[in-house]
């Protein structure tokens, strides 16, 4: 079962990104449905990176998109890595390409965790994906979103998407992602049981 989980979920975990992006605050964190084993992040990664399959979410973020436009709040048309965000990467980091995310520039894939930047006139907004023990052995995913609003304009259009960010978008998100999930956890399982009786 997906669940909003408390932001000290995040902090409290040493991830890469807290060096990277300490001036921007944690806004919502997820926990994700996803049971795997420790080498099942990157598929975790592919899916997420696919973008949302509901429908219902694909109608908010075209409207979304169509009332930001006059106001500027619209990510640009080319999913580029500010040249900022790139400095503050580490060398390590700098060779650990990933996959973008809507308009979302990957900044970096690693074994646990996959982070990618946008930014408009109003927010420069981070998704980043964590693989987490899940107290029993396993392992499942995480994710959090972290933003920096810029003045009035940015602090009230996060505000204003707030309710329809918590209640609807992200758990219609995470939903697909677990039925997703289980759904290639099944194929691949279906696979494995052809395989073995060849």
């Amino acid at each position: 079962m997906s669940s909003r989980l408390p932001v000290g979920e995040h902090t409290s975990r040493p991830w890469r990104i807290h060096a990277i992006a300490p001036d921007f605050q944690v806004e919502d964190v997820w926990s994700l449905p996803t049971p795997g084993g420790a080498d099942d992040f990157p598929q975790l990664v592919e899916q997420f990176a696919a973008g949302p399959d509901h429908p219902v979410v694909r109608v908010l973020l075209a409207i979304r998109l169509r009332l930001g436009r006059p106001l500027g709040l619209n990510p640009p048309a080319t999913r580029t890595l500010a040249p900022w965000m790139r400095e503050r990467l580490p060398g390590d980091l700098t060779w650990w390409p990933g996959p973008d995310f809507g308009p979302f520039a990957c900044l970096y894939h690693t074994d646990t965790e996959w982070a990618a930047h946008a930014t408009t006139s109003g927010v420069d907004a981070i998704s980043h994906l964590g693989w987490v023990h899940d107290g029993s052995g396993g392992y499942r995913g995480q994710w959090a979103t972290l933003v920096k609003p810029h003045g009035l304009l940015g602090r009230a259009y996060m505000a204003s998407i707030a309710p329809i960010r918590h209640h609807l978008v992200y758990p219609l998100m995470v939903g697909s992602i677990a039925r997703n999930w289980r759904a290639a956890t099944s194929a691949g399982r279906s696979d494995d049981s052809s395989r073995s009786t060849r």
